[in-house]
């Protein structure tokens, strides 16, 4: 059921305008990741007045990614929170309106478009860019929590590099744990896959493929119980075998890879999504099935979930938006 209803497109399209507790802006970003920022920096520059909501996690997954090497202009690396700052502060540079808020509920089933942030303000936009995201799912292991950043990642083709020629777990067993593990496995001594049934669900290619692969070892039928550190990070991985046998592991990196979840729940109602909810958007496009609005980065993403990757949806949405505002103009 919708919560407001549909109302004609504003002709403020310069500045935002406030009533009570609406307000109407032109251009509305929802996420504050490299594709959220990213799609501000164009929008601020096409003088789109972009307001931007952060969410519960002001820059995204990044900010728990202590090194950064593959992000271009960063010769040296850079750690995730630092990257995020820069784009952000890039952003605000030319006008983003920046604001530390959560969307809770949206309407598109008119125009402006409406989004609700934090169950108690409105906001009216002509076109909204959605920059949600996906996140990680873990093992909800209290020791995994404990070495988030120092050994345990969700993203091997991220963090991968710093464990060359070094030991390493990937727990996990359809396509993406395998396709991790083999990727690991082309620049670590030993990788261990760690798959709670007796089989793979991978596809038939990708457990070909796995088996193929020297250094990388398939420990059926097990679970993790445990991460094991210091305050170094990462020193090994606590597992029970069938029959609740207790088998440590050393190993210095540990890889989580039983998949993501889109943030696109409150949109669903509105906005097309394939069976995992990732939203569907016209293919060499941010456009989803709603007119003036774009979506892009992890929310979008079911293949790659690279920063990169993100900043040039980021990108593609800004240019997006414009064109379609330019088109209610003519």
């Amino acid at each position: 059921m919708n919560f407001f209803k549909s109302m004609d497109i504003t002709n403020e399209k310069d500045s935002a305008k406030t009533s009570g507790d609406v307000e109407k802006v032109k251009c509305l970003i929802i996420g504050s990741g490299p594709a959220g920022y990213t799609a501000a920096i164009y929008a601020a520059r096409a003088n789109m007045s972009p307001v931007l909501y952060e969410g519960l996690q002001p820059g995204g997954q990044l900010t728990t990614t202590t090194e950064v090497d593959n992000f271009p202009g960063y010769p040296q690396g850079v750690t995730g929170p630092v990257l995020m700052e820069d784009l952000k502060a890039q952003a605000t540079r030319f006008g983003t309106d920046v604001r530390f808020g959560l969307a809770t509920a949206a309407d598109f089933s008119g125009r402006p478009h409406k989004v609700e942030i934090d169950n108690t303000k409105t906001i009216e936009a002509d076109v909204v860019i959605i920059a949600t995201g996906a996140t990680a799912k873990y093992l909800g292991l209290e020791s995994e929590e404990k070495f988030k950043g120092m050994g345990v990642s969700a993203c091997a083709t991220c963090d991968g590099f710093f464990y060359k020629g070094r030991d390493v777990a990937v727990v996990g067993g359809g396509d993406t744990a395998v396709e991790e593990a083999t990727y690991l496995a082309g620049i670590c001594n030993k990788v261990y896959l760690i798959v709670r049934r007796d089989e793979l669900r991978a596809s038939k290619i990708m457990q070909e493929r796995a088996l193929r692969t020297k250094n990388l070892e398939i420990l059926f039928e097990h679970q993790t119980k445990e991460i094991l550190g210091d305050n170094s990070g990462v020193t090994g991985v606590r597992l029970i075998r069938k029959g609740n046998e207790e088998v440590d592991i050393k190993i210095d990196g540990f890889f989580v890879a039983i998949g993501h979840h889109p943030n696109s729940d409150i949109f669903a109602e509105y906005i097309k999504t394939d069976e995992n909810g990732y939203i569907i958007t016209t293919p060499g496009s941010s456009k989803t099935n709603v007119s003036g609005v774009f979506a892009c980065g992890d929310v979008q993403d079911t293949h790659y979930r690279q920063a990169i990757t993100a900043a040039g949806s980021g990108c593609m949405a800004a240019l997006d938006a414009e064109r379609y505002l330019g088109s209610l103009e003519d």
